[in-house]
């Protein structure tokens, strides 16, 4: 994975900043201009769109000092839109960052003119995602993020609280593709939460579950629709933050923080039955922020990751066995921030097949792999660890890679039990140094079963 160059992180920071000025001021959104009009010696302005028969004006206002200023600003405002179109383009086209596909990016770019970011709802799954890559500053694998469909939440309180409310979402959806329809709910088939339109595209409106378990659908009036109600999303959709979807001039939206979608996806792949694309994509999206966030946002990753574990057992369990299938890197990277050994994974063990054992001259150790869930684990031990413990102290490197052939049943064990109880030093490693062998030792002999004795027990029966 690797970072985006800085200046694309400069750029996508002024995108942010711009769209989130332009989403004040869409009143006069689309392409046309201003047109003034003298009648009986007063000037009056129009705003005129189209050409031609498709030529259209809409009545502005006699010429003021104020209205000439808004004028005035609003030529800037279209102005800074063009400007805006490519901030966009370089960032997709030069630094490769994600956007959505122009039908997804048309869907959005309606809800977000019809008011449902402004009015709190946030935007949640893979299109949510491909935004962490130009907020993180870094290239995201661009296997999990393909999707056809639009996913926006928002609190029932919320919904309520506002007191304000878009058109009413099947009216919006339409503007953008006339196959748009509204789905029964299966519970209760006079209620919607899903619309969907020929070719495959869905938009999915959610809420979370903050009650006792139901299936039942949840109103939002500030949005006008109903929503289906999901375990965890609470969770998910707190403190939401401000981002940007790379499409046309940009469109603001909000969207989960990183750190709370990477922990949620943990969580619900473990909700979702084996076999299921979506809990592969889950996991996927997953290992890759948690990546991202130990290096970009560790102490972001830290707070989301005690908070959701402190929310009960049945949260711990689902957080400990979603990281057991995140990617080596991933999970040891976690596992440091939180400060969890790796030994609160289920089944997770490190095993060696007789690597073979080499001298790394760059860091003066002796190096062997291990596997661990079906991960390369790099062990190593030291020169000072070899010299002070295994008598190679005056020997060359082969001296040292032949003692460890002749330890390797303890040097071995050593590695096991650093890897498996010790805190994460480094992910995906293990060292042992001089300062741990006494240690390992004794850690090792404790655990260790003493070896039968041949010796006879007991008295001889006497032969008569």
């Amino acid at each position: 994975m690797a970072a985006a160059p800085l200046v694309a992180q400069t750029t996508y920071a002024e995108l942010l900043e711009r769209c989130a000025n332009a989403a004040f001021d869409e009143a006069f959104a689309e392409e046309g201009a201003f047109t003034v009009k003298t009648i009986k010696g007063r000037r009056y302005w129009y705003f005129q769109t189209g050409t031609g028969d498709a030529r259209t004006q809409r009545y502005v206002g006699a010429e003021t000092p104020d209205l000439l200023e808004r004028i005035a600003g609003h030529k800037e405002a279209r102005d800074d839109e063009r400007e805006r179109r490519a901030l966009v383009s370089t960032l997709v086209r030069s630094f490769n960052l994600p956007r959505p596909i122009p039908e997804i990016g048309d869907i959005i770019t309606a809800l977000a003119k019809a008011g449902v970011f402004r009015l709190r709802g946030v935007l949640v799954g893979t299109v949510a995602y491909q935004t962490y890559s130009a907020m993180l500053g870094v290239r995201l694998a661009s296997a999990p993020l393909e999707t056809g469909d639009v996913d926006i939440a928002q609190f029932k309180n919320v919904s309520v609280a506002v007191e304000d409310s878009t058109p009413p979402v099947l009216e919006v959806l339409k503007e953008v593709d006339k196959t748009f329809r509204a789905i029964p709910h299966t519970v209760d088939g006079r209620r919607v939460t899903s619309y969907a339109a020929k070719g495959g595209l869905r938009v999915d409106f959610l809420t979370p579950n903050e009650g006792g378990e139901t299936g039942q659908p949840q109103a939002l009036p500030a949005l006008q629709t109903d929503a289906q109600p999901l375990r965890f999303l609470d969770f998910l959709i707190h403190e939401p933050e401000p981002a940007v979807i790379l499409h046309n001039a940009g469109i603001f939206v909000q969207v989960p923080s990183p750190a709370r979608y990477a922990v949620h996806k943990l969580i619900v792949s473990r909700r979702r039955r084996e076999g299921l694309a979506k809990r592969d994509k889950d996991v996927q999206q997953a290992s890759v922020l948690l990546e991202a966030l130990a290096e970009k946002r560790p102490h972001e990753l830290k707070l989301a990751w005690e908070e959701a574990y402190k929310r009960g057992p049945s949260w711990r369990e689902l957080l400990i066995q979603g990281l057991s299938v995140a990617s080596g890197s991933a999970r040891d990277s976690t596992l440091k921030i939180a400060g969890v050994h790796r030994s609160t994974i289920p089944g997770l063990d490190l095993t060696f097949d007789n690597p073979p054992v080499r001298h790394d001259f760059s860091r003066d150790i002796v190096t062997f792999q291990g596997s661990a869930l079906g991960s390369s684990v790099a062990c190593a031990i030291s020169r000072e660890a070899l010299d002070n413990h295994f008598g190679t102290d005056g020997q060359d490197p082969k001296g040292r890679v032949e003692a460890v052939l002749r330890n390797r049943s303890r040097v071995e064990l050593m590695a096991r039990a650093k890897y498996l109880s010790w805190p994460v030093d480094e992910p995906g490693a293990v060292l042992i140094k001089t300062m741990d062998v006494p240690k390992l030792l004794n850690e090792i002999s404790a655990t260790t079963p003493p070896k039968p004795s041949s010796r006879p027990t007991g008295k001889a029966r006497t032969k008569r």
